[in-house]
């Protein structure tokens, strides 16, 4: 059967997978991002969220019918399995939702209409933002242009310098730029869709790693219902992988004296970069860092974040400029109008040929991760696997 036949039957037969599926099928077999699809969509609250180093997973919260079970499913609850962006078919539904087709074999980055290079024209935000500042212009853009009200994004815990991130809600110019910037360890954004609605945001960007911005089109796709609808506007961050909380002390701090209190600001460019409070510099070997890869990224197939209007990320030669990866019919709107007032300005991906290279190497990369016992359509357009010759 092919996909598109598989698509079409489930669309047809009833769903009636409940939280003992997802467990069995997502978390125990260690395909579950942490994305907290599961956990925001419950109309019963029974689904915790483990944002400890080591943790970033969903679990269940109810004793009666212990961790792998759920009394509301058994009854016909439905919602955590049509929000999660990892269960069975999740990649050709959501392509189906947003663009009427499932990829073909050559789109390992995902479907897509255009690819561009961008950065933001303020200074200001250019300077603060991260790789051309383009996230935060869009969304300064896009609160200014009443296309949202707010937008779920991640911000440092605590006192300045403490690098562990979490989720919150970005209503204005300072919080977005308070925002700004990129961070290695792992904050499932879509935690803050609650903190929004009850200070009565109700037209929302996400802003996430591309195992979030999977989870609005997965919803939409299973027709979940209301709890999707405040997200209007999605915006995925190009991501390999992310880093378990622990590496700071165990390997920045142990093996090379920094403490995280010293890091002013981190990118990774071929290496893990870091900027300090006497204005030095230091890189790390990203084959150093391996062994502190968050688990929930091990399997992840996603790199160029296939299901958001927009894809953003600093890969390439051109330093200070956002590879844009433009998706949907709203994308190119938002993207377009602001190229046409000068809100940012934009040269042809084409330009940077070496950045779209590395988009499809890391693109086939994190598809080789997926697990050949999982979902097969998600590994379709992966190069064949290279076969030793047999010993004579």
């Amino acid at each position: 059967m092919s996909l598109a036949e598989e698509l079409l039957v489930t669309a047809s037969t009833r769903w009636t997978s409940q939280w003992k599926e997802l467990k069995a099928e997502v978390i125990d077999t260690g395909i579950c991002t942490g994305c907290a699809g599961c956990v925001i969509s419950c109309p019963h609250d029974v689904i915790g969220y483990d944002h400890e180093q080591g943790g970033y997973k969903p679990f269940h919260l109810e004793d009666e019918l212990g961790p792998d079970d759920c009394g509301h499913g058994i009854k016909g609850c439905t919602s955590c399995t049509r929000a999660c962006p990892r269960f069975r078919l999740w990649e050709g539904q959501a392509d189906e939702h947003l663009f009427a087709r499932t990829r073909n074999d050559d789109e390992v980055a995902g479907i897509f209409q255009d690819i561009l290079l961008t950065r933001a024209s303020d200074a200001m935000v250019h300077e603060i933002g991260q790789d051309g500042g383009l996230v935060s212009a869009i969304l300064l853009w896009a609160l200014e242009h009443d296309y949202i009200d707010a937008a779920l994004v991640s911000y440092l815990e605590g006192a300045k310098g403490s690098w562990k991130a979490r989720p919150g809600v970005a209503a204005n110019r300072e919080q977005i730029l308070d925002a700004a910037g990129s961070r290695y360890t792992y904050s499932a954004n879509t935690l803050a869709l609650n903190e929004a609605l009850e200070a009565g945001h109700s037209r929302l960007a996400l802003v996430g790693m591309s195992c979030q911005s999977s989870v609005p089109p997965v919803m939409w796709s299973r027709k979940i219902g209301k709890i999707s609808k405040p997200i209007v506007f999605n915006l995925g961050l190009l991501c390999s992988k992310t880093f378990d909380d622990a590496i700071f002390e165990e390997l920045f701090r142990a093996k090379y004296g920094i403490e995280r209190e010293q890091i002013v600001k981190m990118n990774i460019k071929g290496v893990f970069q870091l900027w300090l409070t006497d204005g030095s510099y230091r890189e790390v070997n990203l084959k150093e860092c391996h062994a502190w890869t968050r688990e929930g990224c091990t399997h992840c197939p996603d790199f160029a974040a296939e299901h958001a209007d927009i894809s953003c990320g600093g890969i390439g030669e051109n330093a200070n400029w956002t590879l844009t990866i433009v998706r949907t019919d709203l994308g190119r709107e938002i993207i377009s109008r602001m190229i046409a007032d000068g809100s940012i300005e934009a040269r042809p991906g084409d330009s940077d040929p070496a950045a779209i290279a590395l988009m499809r190497k890391l693109s086939e990369k994190s598809r080789a991760r997926w697990p050949i016992s999982a979902e097969a359509s998600v590994r379709v357009g992966l190069p064949e696997p290279k076969r030793k010759p047999p010993q004579l």
